[in-house]
């Protein structure tokens, strides 16, 4: 094992033992690989399933084992065309059986941070789904809440602006400037601290996954 990697299993233990004291079950999976395998496994055959924008979730190709397995109802909110049949998904995302989504950043002793522009996200982690799947690679995890809540906006916003092509000040020069622009994506901040009915489960991974 090298050194980075022993530091990656003592620090997941670290969170995962905060995550429980916040009722939230949480699972390190040391590889990308070994990642996917364990979200599957934790979706039962017959769940309806979904996610919200997560980079993490499209780019471990998440949605395409999903499909593969022809056993759940995968509902993809990327064949959404219309503005109608995205706002449909949305809100049957509050009915899946399982929600899954990343994080923008969480901080060791257990907190999960996120930011959304237009609160889907945010809404289903809160209330909805039966279940929702947190996959996050270490290099979201920050020391404390408020430096979580600075990764998220400092890093996660702007990179997400970009990917949206967002006319926003943090677009421009890659600087979170606390805006109220009216194209600003950072208008729903979330703190997950509690899982009052054990709804949540993490899966952190020792890569660097998403924003």
């Amino acid at each position: 094992m090298t050194p980075k990697e022993q530091r990656n299993e003592l620090l997941a233990k670290t969170i995962l033992k905060n995550l429980h004291r916040r009722h939230i079950e949480g699972f390190y999976c040391a590889t990308a690989e070994d990642a996917v395998k364990k979200v599957s496994e934790l979706i039962p055959d017959g769940s309806s399933v979904t996610w919200g924008g997560t980079m993490t979730v499209r780019d471990l190709g998440i949605p395409d084992v999903l499909r593969s397995r022809g056993t759940l109802e995968v509902l993809d909110r990327d064949l959404a065309v219309t503005p109608e049949e995205k706002q449909a998904m949305y809100l049957r995302a509050f009915s899946a059986d399982v929600y899954l989504s990343s994080a923008n950043a969480i901080s060791e002793d257990g907190v999960i941070v996120n930011i959304d522009g237009n609160g889907n996200r945010v809404a289903a982690i809160t209330w909805g789904p039966k279940k929702v799947i947190f996959v996050i690679g270490l290099n979201k995890v920050a020391q404390t809440v408020e430096a979580a809540l600075a990764r998220a906006r400092s890093t996660a916003s702007p990179i997400n602006a970009a990917r949206f092509d967002i006319k926003t000040p943090c677009q421009t020069d890659g600087v979170c400037h606390n805006c109220n622009s009216p194209e600003c994506i950072c208008n729903y901040v979330h703190f997950l601290r509690n899982s009052p009915k054990g709804r949540h489960i993490v899966v952190l991974v020792g890569e660097n996954l998403g924003y």
